[in-house]
């Protein structure tokens, strides 16, 4: 029994080591003119698996056609491409290295409790496949999830002081355009998730993409309602002729101040988080140990008087 559970946290520590080490090594910088380039050129389309490229991006491409043939598969594709973008992986080989991870996940994850059940009748045998498929199929996208969500956390600590620095570069007489990459380059290395965000719009315009399409894919990729304000504002004063390096500076205030508060109620939620490890952990502990020793006591003194 001790072996077979310790080759299930095995099995499952070698897909966490996989799916981390596979987004790592596979991750590369963002090339925003060449991704806009390359959807100018080719017309990518997944749910039609219109996919082709020689070496490993043809095999990938390969694989991602056979899982699209399959019933929902072009719809398990297109949530997990929208996912990875989220999670700030947007590489042509991202979408194939990461399908590739969980298809691996999947098998491994059926095949260990396969040899976990074989010795079990067959119910049991097919209940333990049913459950090792929904975790072969759930935990990749639970890790990617994850992902997403600390990737929007790092736009979301990041906004106030981008915003600060636009307003401020804006008011020195630069252009939207070139205010953007001078705040890219100054923010790439404290800020670098919402350094390449503002690069790829950049880019995108120089491309040749409208600038409020640019923005509002910018606000589709992030999914974050305080960058959608900011697009709606810049494109807002553009149409209009408005300034906008000062409604920047107001928009950073409200920005910072909003972060506070997020701190704050974060801070007011410590205690009441705290209470359940308290109760489950420490209480007991403290029980036993002031407890214990009298009800020791008590006993054997009850045994003295018993002879």
């Amino acid at each position: 029994m001790f072996t077979g559970l310790l080759f299930f946290f095995l099995v499952f520590a070698t897909i966490g080591a996989l799916l981390w080490t596979g987004m790592q090594i596979f991750r590369t910088q963002d090339d925003p003119l060449a991704d806009r380039l390359g959807q100018l050129q080719n017309a990518v389309v997944v749910s039609a698996g219109e996919r082709s490229g020689p070496g490993t991006r043809g095999l990938l491409n390969q694989f991602l056609r056979a899982i699209t043939s399959l019933p929902g598969g072009a719809d398990w594709l297109k949530g997990s491409e929208k996912r990875l973008r989220q999670a700030g992986y947007r590489g042509e080989r991202a979408l194939g290295t990461y399908m590739l991870i969980a298809s691996l996940a999947l098998l491994v994850s059926l095949g260990g409790m396969l040899w976990l059940e074989r010795n079990n009748p067959l119910s049991s045998v097919f209940g333990g496949l049913v459950a090792g498929g929904i975790i072969g199929f759930i935990g990749p996208q639970f890790v990617l999830g994850k992902m997403a969500t600390r990737y929007r956390l790092r736009l979301q600590q990041a906004l106030p002081d981008t915003v600060d620095l636009l307003g401020i570069v804006l008011g020195t007489g630069l252009a939207l355009d070139q205010a953007m990459l001078r705040v890219s380059e100054e923010m790439q290395y404290i800020y670098p998730a919402l350094a390449n965000e503002f690069y790829t719009v950049v880019m995108q315009v120089r491309a040749g993409q409208e600038r409020s399409k640019a923005f509002n894919a910018m606000a589709r990729r992030t999914g974050i309602e305080d960058i959608k304000a900011l697009s709606a504002m810049i494109i807002q004063s553009e149409r209009f002729g408005t300034s906008l390096s000062q409604a920047l500076k107001v928009y950073a205030d409200g920005l910072r101040m909003r972060r506070r508060l997020r701190a704050e109620t974060a801070v007011a939620k410590a205690g009441i988080k705290m209470l359940f490890p308290i109760v489950l952990f420490i209480l007991p502990v403290l029980f036993v140990i002031t407890l214990v020793p009298g009800l020791l006591s008590v006993l054997h003194n009850l045994a003295s008087l018993g002879k």
